[in-house]
């Protein structure tokens, strides 16, 4: 397997694909760096890495201080402007649609990669701070006031350095500098959703949807029916369908449809299977039908992905 052929990506691999942060890696628990004018070496390596639909095992903050990118984040694509904050959460995925060599030559960008473990050590509750995190899926660019654009370049310039300093207690200093900033972030992110939202939906409503969507990214490789879902949460699919459309403004099989396309653009990028085998692991009953399926919502066929 070559070292491009991956589905998800940890720190130790990551480290592997682009020795981006030799400086600033607290051993395979965090990743902080910086993106800035042309782009050669450790920021050629990330943006190599970001051309492609990318799965971090672990949490992702992209800081973009200055120029403007173009960035898929699961099944959307964002315009990202300066001053915006991105906070991407496990299991998801990303990848940069605009020309980056061209857009990113004036670019300033922060970026951390944090293990699960590492903020399990340091017990932040994502649940807790931020329980509608529905809303955060389908929102996750944060642009920045001025004084919160002085707290998150403050807290990015002081766990770099914390990083870069010789202090026996490294990881205790950036586990409280990162607790703090992601405690900001959150209540910011927090704010911000509740004064953008235009309608407001039932906490049972809500809670049904992100169980949907939970059992999607779980279950999409396997099931594609809404039937199956609509049973693992004691519905009718008529209900599931209306509530999933209701909620989210998409429908239920599109949720999953595009679920399995992501998942499928992933696979022949990065695995390094045959389509055979990818048709196996998506549970499709012959290679025809995948390509059928593949090309009916993309416009190309699994090969022509492949190789474009």
């Amino acid at each position: 397997m070559s070292e491009k052929a991956l589905q998800t990506v940890d720190i130790a691999r990551l480290m592997k694909l682009a020795p981006i942060a030799d400086e600033y890696a607290l051993g395979h628990l965090a990743i902080l760096g910086e993106i800035t004018g042309a782009m050669v070496g450790q920021s050629r390596a990330l943006i190599d890495i970001l051309k492609y639909p990318f799965r971090f095992d672990g949490h992702m903050l992209f800081f973009l201080k200055k120029g403007r990118l173009q960035l898929d984040y699961n099944l959307s694509t964002y315009e990202v402007k300066e001053r915006t904050l991105l906070m991407i959460i496990p299991g998801n995925i990303v990848k940069l649609t605009s020309a980056p060599d061209a857009s990113m030559v004036d670019t300033e960008l922060d970026f951390a990669f944090i293990s699960r473990e590492f903020l399990s050590d340091i017990h932040i509750d994502f649940q807790k701070v931020l329980p509608d995190s529905l809303r955060v899926l389908d929102n996750p660019c944060l642009t920045l006031n001025d004084e919160q654009l002085s707290m998150a370049e403050d807290y990015f310039n002081l766990a770099r350095k914390a990083l870069q300093s010789n202090q026996p207690n490294r990881q205790e200093m950036l586990g409280g500098l990162l607790t703090s900033f992601v405690y900001m972030a959150l209540g910011v992110w927090t704010a911000r959703l509740e004064e953008s939202r235009e309608t407001q939906v039932s906490a049972r409503m809500q809670q049904l949807a992100e169980r949907f969507l939970t059992l999607v990214t779980q279950y999409h490789n396997r099931e594609r029916g809404v039937a199956f879902y609509a049973d693992k949460l004691c519905l009718t699919p008529k209900y599931l369908s209306k509530l999933i459309k209701e909620t989210t403004g998409r429908s239920a099989p599109d949720w999953i449809d595009s679920y399995v396309i992501l998942e499928a653009r992933n696979l022949l990028k990065y695995s390094g299977k045959s389509i055979k085998e990818i048709v196996s692991i998506l549970n499709f009953p012959s290679q025809s039908v995948f390509y059928k399926y593949f090309k009916a919502r993309t416009g190309q066929t699994p090969s022509e992905y492949r190789k474009g």
